[in-house]
C-alpha cells in the first residue's frame, strides 16, 4: 500500500474539471473523489467524455478549468513523471508488452523503473533475485509462465502481465482503460475478480472505464455515468441500474437483474470467506 497519505483523505479528487475542443465541451464541470480500497467505474455512451476525462487525470491533456488532487497534492499541471512519483499508474486498452522479453523480465523492468535503478534489468536475472517480482507473478497466477517469452502468452495472460507490471510499481491510484476489452465473458470475470481482490488487499484506489456491463455492474463499488461531457448520475450499481436518466441516455432496456443477483451472491461468498479467515 502506498504510504504518506491520511487513510481518511481521498486518493484522487477532481474539482469542476472542464475541457473544450472548439465549441464542443468534452468535459463539463466534472467533480468526484475516489478513496483507497474503492473500485469506481466511469461509464457512458461513445462521445460522453470518458476518454478525455482519463487524459486529464493522467496528464495527456490540461483542463481549461478546475483542478486535480492526488494524495492531497495539486497535479493539475504536473507532468506524468510527477504523477507517477505520487502513485498514479495506468493500464491501456492495448497492452504495452515487449514480445521478445520473458515474463519475469517485464516485472523486473517495472520494479526497477519505480526505484529508478536504471536499465541494468537487461542483464540476465534469475527469479530468486527479485522476491517482489515473484510475489506479483504468484498473485496474478503467472508464476508458472515466468520464463516464457511474452509472444508465447495468450491474450488473457498478457492482460494479467500488464496488470502485474503496473502493480509492481506500488501505485496508490490505478487508472484502467477498458481492462477486459477483447476477453470472453469467463476471462473477463476472472480478471476482474483479481482486480477486486487486489483493490481490497492493497487498498488501491481504482478508476476504470468499461463497456462490458457484467464488469461494471458486477464489480464496481460505485458508478459514475457521463453523457455529453457532464456527470448525470453516480451511486451504487443498484441505484444506477434504476436511474431513469441513465436508462434513457445509455442503458435503454438492458436487463441487469441477473448481473446484480450474481454480484450479490459473490459478495456474500467473499464476506463469509473473510469472516472464516479471521477466526
Amino acid at each position: 500500500m502506498a504510504q504518506g497519505v491520511s487513510s481518511t483523505m481521498p486518493i484522487l479528487q477532481a474539482r469542476r474539471l472542464c475541457k473544450a475542443f472548439g465549441g464542443l465541451k468534452a468535459v463539463d464541470e466534472l467533480s468526484f473523489s475516489l478513496a483507497r480500497g474503492e473500485l469506481l467505474a466511469l461509464i457512458g455512451p461513445n462521445g460522453a467524455g470518458k476518454t478525455t476525462c482519463f487524459h486529464l487525470l493522467h496528464g495527456h491533456l490540461t483542463p481549461d478549468q478546475g483542478s486535480i488532487l492526488l494524495r492531497g497534492q495539486d497535479i493539475t499541471k504536473a507532468d506524468s513523471i510527477r504523477r507517477a512519483s505520487l502513485g498514479m499508474a495506468r493500464t491501456f486498452q492495448v497492452t504495452a508488452i515487449y514480445p521478445a522479453l520473458r515474463v519475469i523480465d517485464h516485472l523486473l523492468f517495472a520494479e526497477r523503473c519505480m526505484s529508478f535503478r536504471g536499465l541494468d534489468w537487461l542483464e540476465p536475472v534469475s527469479i530468486k533475485n527479485s522476491s517482489l517480482a515473484l510475489d506479483w507473478l504468484k498473485r496474478l497466477h503467472l508464476d508458472a509462465l515466468a520464463e516464457r517469452f511474452a509472444h508465447e502468452l495468450s491474450y488473457g495472460d498478457l492482460k494479467r502481465l500488464e496488470l502485474a507490471m503496473v502493480l509492481a510499481q506500488r501505485p496508490a491510484l490505478l487508472l484502467m482503460d477498458e481492462p477486459t476489452a477483447g476477453l470472453p465473458p469467463a476471462e473477463r470475470q476472472d480478471l476482474m475478480r483479481l482486480v477486486e481482490t487486489l483493490t481490497r488487499q492493497e487498498q488501491l484506489a481504482v478508476l476504470l472505464t468499461e463497456h462490458a456491463m457484467d464488469v461494471v455492474f458486477g464489480f464496481a463499488d460505485r458508478l459514475m455515468v457521463m453523457h455529453r461531457g457532464r456527470l448525470i448520475a453516480q451511486g451504487s450499481a443498484e441505484v444506477i441500474a434504476k436511474d431513469p436518466e441513465v436508462r434513457q441516455a445509455y442503458l435503454g432496456s438492458l436487463n441487469l437483474e441477473a448481473i446484480l443477483s450474481s454480484r450479490h451472491q459473490h459478495r456474500v461468498v467473499d464476506e463469509k470467506s473473510a469472516t472464516s479467515a479471521s477466526h
